[in-house]
């Protein structure tokens, strides 16, 4: 199974740091280095600098939110950094939530399924450079086309999603699907969702391409280590609107998922860690030395329906602690 990087939501110190990491992982043997945009530096920029200063590795979005750009000029960035990259580029997007989406770009968060299908729909004919036509619920398009070439090879349009409905649709129209925060039996009923929109959707499940993210931190401190990942899985859970914890409740931990939410909630972070068990934290994360943690990323590589695993890190963790982690979980 490939083996991804998910560069880091938080220690983002500047552009060249995130060059610098994106590097070490094509030194490591990392296939793809995936940048999230959130309210950092904006994903479009720094994948360009990123394409740049690599030669091997792939770079992807993983998320581009879809409220804050119209899909033609994601269409027009996407085939942008495919040329910068040289054909390395993976395009990621998502509706993201409406703690982001209506409290920081003020944008009706609205219907976000029907929003990324027709984003999906419109970026995908602005990258085979057709002239676009599109009547849509959100978007009425005529007479777009790109003024330079349609990029060669097409770049892939993933998706991201937790529900049911989210993840059938990625399988049915988009070329991948992004997971996050899932349990391997959890995983295992969304991947059928997944599977059946393929098949709805007439696709060829072996072209399309499911990367499961796992929050990891591997230290010579394990508990050190356990911390990091245990305070960024209640704040995704307990702090990111509600997605992460309905996600969290339909795997069969409800009571877990809703008294991490009401502490967080409350304003009681402490109480909140407290509510998430080790047992359950090592379904869904990756921590420990680089003696142990490795064998431990291993349960997840072997998910029938996964083509690849990505290591992404808490939003505590520091520079060094990134590169231990990269360093400690890099493709044998």
């Amino acid at each position: 199974m490939p083996r991804d990087v998910f560069l880091p939501v938080a220690a983002q110190p500047s552009v060249d740091a995130l060059v610098e990491q994106a590097q070490l992982g094509e030194q490591l043997g990392y296939d793809t280095a995936w940048l999230p945009e959130t309210w950092g530096r904006d994903a479009v920029t720094t994948l360009t600098c990123i394409a740049q200063g690599t030669d091997d590795i792939d770079i992807g979005t993983s998320i581009m939110p879809v409220y804050s750009r119209s899909p033609a000029l994601i269409g027009q960035s996407a085939a942008t950094l495919q040329e910068v990259s040289d054909g390395r580029f993976r395009l990621g997007l998502g509706p993201s939530g409406p703690v982001v989406i209506e409290n920081w770009h003020g944008v009706d968060f609205g219907n976000p399924l029907r929003r990324t299908r027709e984003t999906v729909d419109v970026v995908k004919q602005v990258l085979a450079g057709e002239e676009v036509t599109y009547d849509g619920e959100y978007f009425d398009l005529e007479g777009f086309r790109l003024r330079c070439d349609p990029p060669e090879p097409t770049p892939p349009v993933d998706a991201a999603g937790m529900g049911p409905k989210a993840v059938e649709l990625a399988g049915r129209f988009a070329d991948g699907w992004h997971a996050l925060l899932f349990t391997r039996d959890g995983i295992r009923d969304r991947l059928e969702d997944f599977d059946r929109g393929s098949e709805m959707g007439d696709r060829d499940r072996d072209d399309q391409r499911v990367t499961l993210s796992l929050t990891c931190c591997v230290l010579d401190d394990a508990e050190e280590a356990k911390s990091l990942v245990k305070q960024h899985t209640a704040f995704y859970i307990g702090g990111m609107g509600t997605f992460y914890r309905d996600s969290l409740a339909r795997q069969g931990h409800e009571e877990t998922a809703h008294e991490i939410y009401d502490h967080w909630q409350d304003g009681d972070q402490a109480a909140a860690m407290d509510a998430l068990d080790d047992d359950l934290l090592e379904e869904i994360a990756v921590w420990g030395t680089p003696d142990t943690a490795p064998d431990h990323f291993e349960r997840f590589a072997d998910i029938d329906g996964v083509e690849s695993a990505s290591v992404s890190f808490p939003r505590g963790a520091d520079l060094d602690q990134i590169e231990s982690t990269m360093r400690a979980l890099a493709p044998e």
